[in-house]
This record gives structure tokens, C-alpha cells and sequence, in this order.
């Protein structure tokens, strides 16, 4: 079933560009030329995500995003601007925008964090039938390898302390439920627990949200911002894909991991707080440290205690059981009488290589239940790819560029050429997939 996505523009032309980007991305999109349309069209239809311009005929982009959370606070807004400063990025953040974007400078970005905006509403939609809040602990760490039990443990020994935490391992392995189940086994539990994605925003904002801002620090600062770190005093503050903060970002983050103490944009007295970081990356901050893209000091500042989350691929004894645990879900979520999973099924899944990990076999678990007309996962139900795998051993020799020229097309066939979700599959950039594509005439 498609995404259903609103653009708010009144730029005819652009609008109809960025309109049929998305629909080849494979979304359903509806357009709007100002604020009135916008907000009609949202009260006729639910759309998980909104891209809105800032400059509109009767209003203004940021404004709207206020309006729009309110209304609907499950669906996720994001920005875009011709004219980006910092004042309006931190007012739309702060108005609960998911992205503030500068046209022409981010073009290559949109698609990558529309997939991200999407992935984070329908998952609130999802649990949104909940009336409280999950707790999220160690119970939803779904395994009994001895990799993550050992992964477990390490962060069951930690989590009492007030040690600052690194978790890394590749996208997809579930960092984030770790980090949130260390601050539930903590003695902060009853305190914040406050997340940030540093490859999400530009250096500007995250500076901004992170330490908070004086009145007057800049043009359109009318008053005193309260940073993410204070929101945190006295409990826990996740900095997802912490190898892409900025450089000067990472030295007033070290002052703070070193003294507790920061310093907010326009202020010249430093502030105390007490709050415990937890740290994730899916890079190899060793390695970039010592060529100069990770400060060195606060790599081994954060590495004291390092936790090291296993791929599917070293793990792949516990597929059955998430297997088990997604198909449950799924079941439930569809209104569905599925109760188990083909041994041949499974054996197809074990025998993946699973470069997105656990999100990767959850969608994959979650198309094979909406195919299936039994109580039995079937491999039919399987995308092309994997039911070729067996068949790859025995292809015989292939030249490098056929290898990768199969691999992905297969990727796409999985994705239903979704080309977001193929990038992040493969581990390459969206821009250079668009280039193999053209090259292989796929």
C-alpha cells in the first residue's frame, strides 16, 4: 500500500517536479497551493507526511507546522525553504517540523529523510492504539544468540552507572531500542529520555537544539531557548549517528562529557548539567578519528564503554525467533490467522545476507503476511531475490560488473523499486544507485 504524501507550494511547476519524484518513488501524492487548500485536504484524507513550503500566499510554512501537529500530531512535516536562516529552522523544529531544508542545497537529501519522516509516522500510527506509552526495556530485545545475550549483559552491567555509552554496529541492528532499554534499566529511569539524530539536521540547528540559544544570539532570536541538554538534566540524551555531528559540535560536546558544563549560542557564562550520553554510529569512528573527521579525544571519551550491537549475518540462529515475533505482529496489525513459518521459508531467511538487519527482515516479514492466504508463511510469499539464492551457487562464473549488475536488480525487484530503500539497502548513496541504474540500463 503507497505512502500518501501532501505537497503544500504554491510554485505550480516545482510542485509538479517534486509531485512526480515521488510518485516514481512510488508514493501517492496530492498537492495543495497554500495553507487553506493544505488544511482542507488534510481533514478529507490522512497523509503520514506533509512537504510544505515556508513562503506561502495566506501564511507562512512554520506557522502551519504549529497548526498541523496540533491537529494531527501523527503526521510528520517537512520544510522547505528558498530562503533558509536559523531562526526559522529552530522555530520549525521546535514547532514540530521533522525537517527544515533549504532548496538547492539539500535536493539530495529529501528523499533519504522523506523515508525516514515516513518510516517514523507509520510506526507512531502503528502504536497508536495504545493508551499508555511502551516501556521499552530488554524484553524487546528479541534473541538468544550468544552475540546478543553478550551484547545484553554488557549493557545490563552499565546501565546502573553514569558511564557515557557507544553503541555501534550496522543501520538497522536496533541501536535505538538498546539506548532506551539502558535508560529504563538505569537510575534515571524516572527522569527524560531525550534523542537527537545528528545526521538529520544541518550544523546551525542541531547546535541550536542541542545547547539552546540566549535572546539575541542571532537575527530573530526574540527569547531564551531551552537546548535538548536541559531537557535531559538528571536523565539521558541519545545522539543517534554521532560520527556525522560537525567538528566544533564535538568539541563543546567533549567539555560537556568532560565537566558537565556547556555553553548556549549568545551566552558567556557556562551552564552546569548532569546528564548521561549515550552514543550510536554505524561508522568506524576509530578509523575516523585517526584521519581527522572524528575528534580523537572524544572518540575514546565515549569508547570507554563500548557496545558492539551484532548484525543478522552473526547472528542468524535468532531468525526464527524475531520470525516468530514480527509474524505475531503483523498477524494482529492484519487482521490475520498466521501461526507459523514454512521450514523452507525459514531457510531462505538464515541463508539472506540482510544488509538492513532487523528493519530489512521486519518489512520483509510484514510483505510475506500481507501475501499470505493461509496460517503458514509460505516461500512463494518471498520476494525474487531469495528464492534465487540457492540458485546463485550453481550460476557458475560471472564477471564483477554482471555480479553487481544482478545484485541490484534483484535489490529493486525486493523493494518494488523503491530507490530509497534499495540505497540503504545496498550501502550506497541514492545518487550514485540513480548512476548504476543508468549504467546497466536496469
Amino acid at each position: 500500500m503507497k505512502t500518501a504524501v501532501l505537497i503544500i507550494d504554491d510554485e505550480v511547476k516545482l510542485r509538479s517536479l517534486l509531485a512526480r519524484l515521488l510518485q516514481l518513488e512510488d508514493y501517492e501524492v496530492s498537492e495543495a497551493g497554500d495553507c487553506q487548500s493544505g488544511l482542507k485536504k488534510l481533514a478529507q484524507q490522512d497523509f503520514p507526511v506533509v512537504l510544505c513550503d515556508v513562503k506561502l500566499p495566506d501564511g507562512n510554512g512554520v506557522n502551519l507546522t504549529a497548526e498541523i501537529k496540533q491537529k494531527y500530531p501523527l503526521t510528520e512535516v517537512m520544510l522547505l525553504t528558498a530562503y533558509g536562516n536559523i531562526p526559522d529552522g529552530v522555530q520549525a523544529i521546535k514547532n514540530g517540523a521533522f525537517n527544515y531544508l533549504v532548496k538547492g542545497d539539500d535536493n539530495n537529501r529529501i528523499i533519504t529523510l522523506l523515508a525516514q519522516a515516513t518510516e517514523k509516522a507509520l510506526r507512531a500510527r502503528a502504536s497508536s492504539g495504545d493508551q499508555a506509552k511502551a516501556v521499552v526495556d530488554f524484553k524487546n530485545v528479541i534473541g538468544q544468540s550468544s552475540a546478543i545475550q553478550k551484547a545484553i549483559e554488557l549493557a545490563r552491567k552499565v546501565a546502573p552507572t553514569n558511564a557515557s555509552i557507544l553503541l555501534t554496529g550496522e543501520t538497522g541492528t536496533g541501536k535505538d531500542v538498546f539506548a532506551q532499554a539502558i535508560h529504563q534499566a538505569s537510575l534515571r529511569k524516572d527522569k527524560a529520555f531525550v534523542a537527537l539524530n545528528a545526521a538529520a539536521f544541518s550544523r546551525e540547528i542541531i547546535e541550536s537544539e542541542l545547547f539552546g540559544h540566549k535572546a539575541g544570539a542571532f537575527t530573530g532570536a526574540i527569547k531564551d531557548k531551552k537546548g535538548l541538554l536541559e531537557e535531559a538534566h538528571e536523565g539521558t540524551l541519545f545522539l543517534d549517528e554521532i560520527g556525522e555531528m560537525p567538528l566544533e559540535l564535538q568539541t563543546k560536546l567533549l567539555r560537556v562529557l568532560e565537566n558537565g558544563e556547556f555553553l548556549k549560542l549568545g551566552q558567556t557564562k557556562t551552564q552546569k548539567v548532569d546528564v548521561r550520553i549515550i552514543a550510536a554510529t554505524n561508522r568506524n569512528l576509530e578509523q575516523d578519528s585517526n584521519s581527522g573527521q572524528f575528534r580523537m579525544d572524544l572518540y575514546y571519551r565515549l569508547a570507554t564503554f563500548a557496545i558492539h550491537l551484532p548484525s543478522l549475518k552473526e547472528r542468524p540462529e535468532d531468525i526464527p525467533l524475531l520470525v516468530q515475533h514480527f509474524m505475531e505482529q503483523f498477524s494482529q496489525k492484519l487482521n490475520k490467522k498466521i501461526s507459523s513459518a514454512h521450514p523452507d521459508f525459514l531457510k531462505a531467511l538464515q541463508q539472506h545476507q540482510w544488509r538492513g538487519n532487523i528493519r530489512e527482515l521486519r518489512n520483509t516479514i510484514e510483505r510475506a503476511c500481507i501475501l499470505s492466504e493461509t496460517s503458514q508463511l509460505e516461500s512463494d510469499s518471498l520476494p525474487w531475490e531469495f528464492l534465487q539464492q540457492t540458485n546463485d551457487s550453481i550460476t557458475g562464473v560471472m564477471s564483477l560488473r554482471e555480479v553487481e549488475k544482478r545484485h541490484i536488480s534483484r535489490m529493486l525487484e525486493h523493494t518494488h523499486c523503491n530507490k530509497t530503500q534499495t540505497a540503504e539497502l545496498l550501502g550506497i548513496g541514492l545518487t550514485t544507485l540513480y548512476a548504476k541504474i543508468k549504467e546497466y540500463q536496469l
